[in-house]
């Protein structure tokens, strides 16, 4: 029996699950909160897997410790068993992700400590991308700037996109290395990815998680003037600037909402602010959707995923509306149909097919984690 203890690392939280990965099912998942503060669930991240391990006892029998890791830079293109060089290359990419990697590398240094006789593997959201070729990844800047500091498109839900392609290919019965789909993992974060052969070739994501389609607080796509004009004519600092973009930016800075029901719920009613920023929403994903649809002879299906792809017909229905032009036909009916299993919402008449297809990112972490361990 083999089993992966999934690890999920924030700067004051650990998310944890254990899977069964021989039945891909979920034992036990958890999660430790509030790291560090009064009152929290522990006073250190290594404290706080001690007492989930203290719970789990001899029962638990983890096989592997599968650990997620934003950034990967351009160094890794699949999961990597750590060692110590592995956490050094982890560290030296925080400039990168300074908000996620030192959470992530801390959760690893806390598991070795714990778990120090089973493998530990990293998965990286970054990795799956790592098939985009040149001209896609590549920023039109000074080449020796954008080489000297890593700038270039990354990508990130790597784990999300590889997962669902694969579900996706096996519902449509085409081997995974000849599917083509457009996948919209679309969460309070939010990315499109175009796959070509089972291949990342496209994403929206790019040097950070704030670049591509509207987000629950990032901004996605803007003119990078913008920036300049704040520091200038607003006197906003750079700090300041990376706060509102972030954080106070896309459907919360346009309607006050971030989370998605509460726009649907404003929309119910009446609220005009609501209305105009779902518009800008669903404006920024049939552009991406267009464009990869260009950049592919064949597409088999757009995939919908993650809290809001897999949940809200209203959202399906409003993206995918007058796209019969290009191929894709949403079926009102079917996607109004609720269910936790893969589905195709599409007319029968549709060239392209619109599929819900359920995220499972512990079970893809779990999954790369036992096969770099393991072999397979």
């Amino acid at each position: 029996m083999t089993r992966a203890f999934v690890v999920n690392s924030g700067s004051s939280s650990i998310k944890y699950q254990l899977i069964d990965v021989e039945t891909e099912t979920s034992l036990v998942s958890g999660l430790i909160e509030r790291i560090g503060e009064p009152g929290g669930d522990a006073e250190t991240h290594e404290a706080g897997l001690r007492g989930v391990l203290a719970q789990l006892g001899d029962d638990a029998d983890i096989s592997v410790v599968g650990h997620r890791v934003v950034h990967g830079g351009d160094r890794f293109d699949r999961a990597a068993i750590v060692d110590d060089a592995v956490e050094q290359a982890i560290a030296d990419l925080i400039p990168l992700a300074p908000l996620h990697n030192p959470a992530n590398l801390a959760g690893i240094r806390a598991a070795r400590e714990v778990l120090p006789d089973v493998p530990h593997v990293v998965v990286f959201d970054t990795a799956f991308h790592q098939t985009i070729p040149h001209e896609a990844y590549t920023y039109a800047l000074d080449a020796d700037i954008a080489e000297r500091f890593g700038i270039r498109r990354y990508g990130f839900h790597g784990t999300s996109h590889k997962f669902v392609t694969g579900r996706a290919a096996e519902y449509l019965g085409v081997p995974v290395d000849q599917v083509n789909l457009i996948v919209l993992h679309l969460g309070n974060g939010a990315s499109v990815t175009a796959i070509r052969g089972g291949r990342s070739i496209d994403t929206s994501m790019g040097l950070t998680p704030l670049e591509g389609l509207v987000m629950g607080t990032r901004s996605g796509d803007i003119d990078p003037a913008i920036v300049f004009h704040l520091n200038r004519v607003a006197g906003l600092s750079i700090d300041q600037i990376d706060d509102i973009v972030n954080k106070k930016s896309g459907m919360k800075g346009m309607t006050g909402y971030s989370d998605m029901r509460d726009v649907e719920a404003a929309i119910a009613r009446g609220d005009v602010s609501a209305a105009q920023g779902l518009a800008v929403w669903r404006h920024r994903i049939r552009h991406y959707v267009g464009a990869y649809r260009a950049q592919m002879d064949t597409v088999h299906a757009v995939v919908f995923t993650a809290g809001v792809g897999e949940n809200s017909a209203l959202l399906r229905e409003m993206a995918m509306q007058g796209l019969s032009h290009v191929g894709i036909e949403i079926d009102s009916a079917r996607n109004e149909v609720r269910s936790r299993e893969v589905r195709d919402i599409a007319t029968d008449a549709s060239p392209v097919r619109i599929l819900v297809v359920p995220t499972n990112e512990e079970l893809e972490i779990a999954r790369q984690s036992t096969a770099a361990a393991f072999g397979g």
